[in-house]
């Protein structure tokens, strides 16, 4: 989903240990005669693992999305979306400065609403974290494996961008965050790729066991989804293991040199 990783320090190392995240978000698009409804939710298990591979941090990641849609304002369809598996390494090539290479694959879905083909998923990122801040840059590239859908639609390769600006106030965090996606040309006659950009702000706050962020985005610009998108998010990051005993949860997020920040 586009915007699925704005907030994140994607570029820089989290602490070792199993992370898990979990993120709902609830969307309408205008539409006509009658808004499109959905709601999204992901949850992700993180293994920032204490293996380094040429030089970077080693993490694995898995997903498990379960969405609805509401399609016209027509009745609610549930399912299991793709699930993602990942590899990630993550390098600190300066004094708060990091960048970080994703590869994986989505699996096939039964799920008529998402997607059914499997593809590969590949993101390059960069985070600045020094002083509190979390600038990133996460760029994600897509590659669909199957070119049409068992039921005729076709499928197109897509790229999407999600950054963030966010600083911390003790255990406030506020900043901005923006996203943008588009379907990469497939030169069928008659294509008509899919594209949006939206832009919003984020509040997050550290409670003793786990941190929450609260996103508000809006479309400023959308290519044949027929209308806008406003799409408030719900996101909770909770540590479930830690081997280093001086971890607190607040810091979940990144970490510098031997302690987390």
């Amino acid at each position: 989903m586009p915007g699925i990783t704005i907030g994140l320090p994607t570029g820089w190392q989290v602490p070792t240990g199993l992370q898990m995240t979990l993120t709902s978000s609830f969307a309408e698009r205008g539409t006509l005669p009658r808004d499109n409804q959905a709601n999204n939710n992901l949850g992700v298990l993180l293994w920032a693992t204490p293996w380094t591979v040429v030089g970077g941090q080693l993490r694995f990641i898995q997903t498990l999305p379960f969405n609805g849609t509401s399609p016209q304002a027509g009745p609610w369809q549930w399912g299991v979306a793709q699930p993602l598996t990942a590899a990630q390494i993550a390098w600190k090539i300066g004094d708060g400065l990091g960048v970080s290479y994703f590869l994986g694959g989505y699996w096939p879905s039964d799920t008529r609403f998402a997607l059914q083909s499997a593809s590969i998923a590949q993101r390059f990122a960069i985070s600045y974290v020094r002083d509190g801040w979390n600038l990133t840059a996460n760029l994600h590239y897509g590659t669909m494996l199957d070119d049409t859908s068992p039921s005729g639609v076709f499928y197109s390769d897509y790229m999407n961008l999600d950054l963030t600006a966010t600083k911390r106030f003790g255990k406030w965090q506020l900043g901005a965050v923006a996203f943008g996606s588009t379907d990469l040309p497939t030169r069928r006659p008659g294509d008509r790729p899919l594209g949006q950009v939206a832009a919003g702000a984020l509040v997050g706050y550290a409670f003793e066991k786990f941190t929450v962020q609260t996103i508000l985005t809006r479309d400023i610009a959308q290519r044949h989804y027929g209308g806008e998108e406003t799409r408030a998010w719900l996101r909770l990051i909770v540590p479930l293991w830690r081997p280093e005993p001086d971890q607190v949860p607040h810091r979940v997020t990144v970490r510098s040199n031997a302690a987390a920040r």
